[in-house]
């Protein structure tokens, strides 16, 4: 426990050095009443739990193609397998030593990473984080001496560059799971929410982007958005639940027996609820409804799901 501890403190105070911000901690009890509602077995399907997303076009095992219609980039994607950082954490060890992006036009441009580096990830996520009408694309991307990082890439003019990434956790085969890309906050544009090492206790933390920066917002100890192992990277989900205009997270605690619904506020990110569940969470987290009458499915380790609601 000594170790583990130790890295989320240094995982931590690298952006609080950085950054002059203060660690802050979900509140203590849960504010409203949501219960868990096991499916009957004609409900729990494999399509239930299915990706829709296609495979990359670099056919790398386990990578998608993430689109984004109407965006001026429409598709991106990993390419150029290589087994040079071999954590092997997302299934297999295989990762992506290039980022692809096709714009509108159908034109297609290509970032290669330094021999040093990977994209240790599934799919890029394509978004307008600052909300001036052009996309971003978001990655996890690791090195052989630090482990990983959040890049930010983006087209200028004829060229894919990286414009900014987060310090890297500091160590090899240490891993994030970036969980979700919504409003959380009232100003422009979206939020990043990410668990850094969620194998080995989750810290919860959410980044914001402007003028080609990111900084960090508020972080919190406590959760988890990945079995270890497994290429399925969406255990968590954004969605307004009271119909404000602005996302809260539904993620799973440390030990992914427990859904948390928290909302990122001013004074630090703040637990509105915690449903416990009779096995870990593993497989994608689903939203139906909207406000009120949002709800969220869970799908379980011992093949069991539940829906979480109001």
């Amino acid at each position: 426990m000594v170790e583990r501890t130790g890295l989320m403190r240094n995982f931590t105070n690298m952006f609080l050095l950085l950054l002059g911000l203060s660690l802050t901690v979900p509140a203590a009890n849960a504010q409203e009443n949501w219960t868990a509602t096991k499916l009957n077995r004609k409900q729990v399907t494999p399509a239930l739990f299915a990706e829709t997303r296609q495979p990359a076009p670099s056919r790398i095992p386990y990578m998608l193609k993430t689109e984004a219609p109407g965006s001026d980039i429409v598709a991106a994607w990993y390419s150029q397998p290589t087994t040079r950082y071999d954590h092997g954490v997302l299934g297999d060890k295989i990762e992506g030593g290039a980022l692809v992006v096709q714009q509108a036009s159908g034109r297609t441009h290509t970032f290669r990473l330094s021999p040093l580096e990977v994209f240790e990830d599934i799919a890029p996520r394509i978004a307008d984080l600052d909300g001036d009408g052009v996309s971003e694309v978001v990655t996890i991307l690791s090195a052989l001496p630090g482990g990983a990082s959040i890049a930010v890439f983006a087209m200028n003019g004829d060229m894919l560059e990286k414009i900014v990434s987060t310090p890297f956790i500091g160590r090899p085969y240490r891993w994030l799971n970036i969980a979700a890309i919504a409003p959380f906050g009232r100003g422009p544009g979206k939020q990043i929410a990410f668990v850094a090492t969620p194998h080995i206790g989750g810290n919860l933390g959410f980044l914001a982007y402007g003028r080609r920066q990111l900084a960090l917002v508020k972080s919190a100890s406590g959760f988890s958005n990945h079995k270890i192992g497994s290429p399925e990277l969406r255990l968590a989900a954004a969605a307004d639940i009271d119909g404000d205009g602005v996302s809260e997270l539904a993620v799973p605690d440390n030990d992914r027996k427990s859904l948390k619904i928290v909302r990122l506020t001013s004074d630090g990110i703040k637990l509105l609820a915690s449903v416990s569940l009779p096995s870990p969470i593993d497989k994608a987290i689903l939203v139906e409804g909207n406000g009120t009458q949002t709800s969220f499915t869970v799908g379980l380790e011992n093949g069991s799901a539940y829906r979480i609601a109001r």
